[in-house]
């Protein structure tokens, strides 16, 4: 069986694997995540919060035979990771996550996509550092085929996202190319629009790109339909 590190995405934190953890663990894997840096339990002020402090963050989370999953976001941090350090993993798997180009931010790839669900979503701090979901939009965005328990426990932990890592632009080369990648596109996703995964997902050979119907939240929504396809995904890794 594997060891796979979850890493989240935008505003998120570990919370948002409690139920894709144990999904896990019950098909026999090690499941673990982590805060990123400012989110959750980490005490990191958002001023001083880098790409390169999140990307150092998994690599100290990762071992050669952990497999990272990173969604949403979390899908740059985890590249960072790869191209720094390739032989501190087995491999990656995006879920609903953005993919790098060479030298793109994710801001840069974001705007390329080619419509922008999220537009309007989001407000700004006073001093520009981060930004958060507005509640109103909370569960259309990431939690539309959610319960209302799971919007309730989702609201009461969103937290601020840093700006800076996202305008960061992640240069990816040899290192980043060796690894070997899976994609799982997220087909009722109302964040990342759909196509756009599906133009991503071709960082993976065509064995490795799968789809759930699922919103932006699939470890919330369908937490076990998903450890069935990561646990298959592993398995080919």
């Amino acid at each position: 069986m594997a060891d796979i590190l979850l890493i989240h995405g935008s505003c998120h934190g570990a919370w948002c694997w409690r139920d894709l953890i144990p999904a896990l663990e019950g098909l026999g894997h090690t499941a673990r995540a982590i805060d990123l840096p400012s989110h959750g339990a980490d005490p990191t002020p958002i001023a001083d919060v880098t790409l390169d402090l999140c990307r150092d963050a998994i690599l100290a989370g990762s071992t050669p035979e952990t497999i990272i999953l990173g969604h949403s976001w979390g899908g740059y941090p985890v590249s960072a990771a790869a191209e720094a350090n390739p032989d501190a993993m087995r491999g990656l798997i995006f879920l609903s996550a953005y993919v790098p180009k060479d030298g793109l931010s994710m801001a840069e790839m974001r705007s390329r996509a080619p419509r922008q669900p999220a537009a309007g979503s989001v407000e700004m701090s006073a001093d520009g550092l981060s930004f958060s979901v507005l509640p109103d939009r909370v569960q259309d965005l990431f939690f539309h085929d959610c319960t209302p328990e799971v919007v309730a426990y989702a609201l009461a932990h969103l937290c601020p996202q840093a700006v800076r890592p996202q305008d960061t632009p992640l240069p990816t080369g040899e290192n980043f190319a060796q690894i070997p990648k899976a994609y799982i596109r997220s087909t009722d996703d109302r964040t990342i629009p759909p196509e756009y995964q599906t133009r991503m997902s071709h960082c993976a050979p065509p064995e490795m790109r799968h789809s759930i119907d699922s919103s932006h939240s699939a470890f919330f929504s369908h937490p076990r339909e998903l450890a069935r396809m990561i646990d298959g995904i592993m398995a080919r890794m």
